[in-house]
């Protein structure tokens, strides 16, 4: 047997195994990659010189022998928790440092609500944003730029773990004098197909709201965009001087909706709706993140139903 100590984030992957009942339920549980879930798990067996899998035609599952050591790595893996917990303890005379990326809707929208509450209850902590479209908050996040990031996109980076903190829908805007602000004050709207057929402002490619939107109208077969823009207050400003209709958040419309300067568009036949994802790395969110991501469920519990 070796004497090597096994690598936590795969005795991890173990327990994720016994408790989702195989090897990919198991891997997507942790974030991992399937091929590198069997290649790290082969290595521990390597190591233990103990199988661990039953390989099955239908998939892999533990073994006998799987399940009699997981409970033992349940109790390292809370023992290293422990460990990472003390040293919190240990730290709290000293201002926690929070480094956080969002997405351009989070940081604008949710995220000053969020970090406000989060100074209510803990005054001691620093927090440091950047704020990105949602492909550059997963690269930070592998990257160990920041402890927490937000995004908002329906993609999913394999070895990162994620919760849903919040949901948000995009809503189809147009100045008022278009004829789709017409069509929408007489309690009409367009058609999955007409929205698809027509040139729009838009994200960039890589913000979570152009992959939802993406995603939304793939089997559509969407036409190039009119424009593709990086900030939010671009899009709101070119269809407020008269640019073509725009596909953007419900929170980065609400203030021009109710002032008039914008005339929402019922969209019939797709539902553009998506989860606000807490991203981090490793098992758990560090300390001062977790607290966030606690304050920003919070806020979302309180919002009310037609919101969420």
């Amino acid at each position: 047997m070796t004497q090597q100590w096994p690598d936590l984030r795969v005795l991890e992957l173990l327990i994720a195994i016994s408790e989702h009942g195989s090897l990919s339920a198991g891997a997507r549980a942790v974030g991992m990659a399937q091929p590198n879930a069997s290649r790290a798990v082969a290595g521990l067996e390597r190591d233990l010189g103990v199988t661990l899998l039953a390989r099955l035609p239908r998939g892999s599952q533990l073994s006998d022998a799987g399940f009699a050591l997981v409970g033992h790595a349940r109790l390292v893996v809370s023992a290293a928790q422990a460990l990472l917990d003390a040293s919190g303890h240990l730290a709290v005379d000293r201002p926690a440092q929070l480094r956080v990326a969002a997405s351009m809707t989070v940081a604008e929208h949710l995220l000053p609500e969020w970090l406000v509450a989060l100074r209510d209850v803990e005054p001691r902590i620093s927090v440091r944003l950047t704020a990105v479209n949602s492909s550059g908050v997963y690269d930070a996040v592998e990257a160990g730029e920041c402890d927490l990031g937000f995004v908002e996109t329906p993609q999913r980076r394999t070895g990162l773990r994620s919760v849903v903190v919040a949901h948000d829908r995009l809503v189809v805007v147009a100045h008022p004098t278009h004829p789709w602000a017409d069509k929408a004050r007489r309690g009409g709207s367009v058609s999955a197909e007409e929205l698809a057929a027509t040139p729009l402002v838009v994200r960039e490619r890589g913000s979570g709201t152009r992959k939802a939107f993406d995603e939304a109208l793939r089997s559509f077969h969407p036409v190039a965009p009119a424009l593709e823009l990086e900030s939010i207050a671009a899009i709101r400003s070119t269809v407020r001087a008269g640019g073509d209709p725009a596909v953007l958040s419900e929170l980065a419309v609400a203030w021009s909706l109710a002032q008039g300067e914008l005339v929402r568009v019922p969209v019939t036949g797709v539902t553009m709706r998506r989860e606000i994802r807490a991203v981090w790395q490793g098992h758990r969110a560090p300390g001062a993140a977790e607290r966030l991501v606690a304050v920003a469920q919070q806020a979302a519990a309180q919002r009310s139903p037609r919101s969420r």
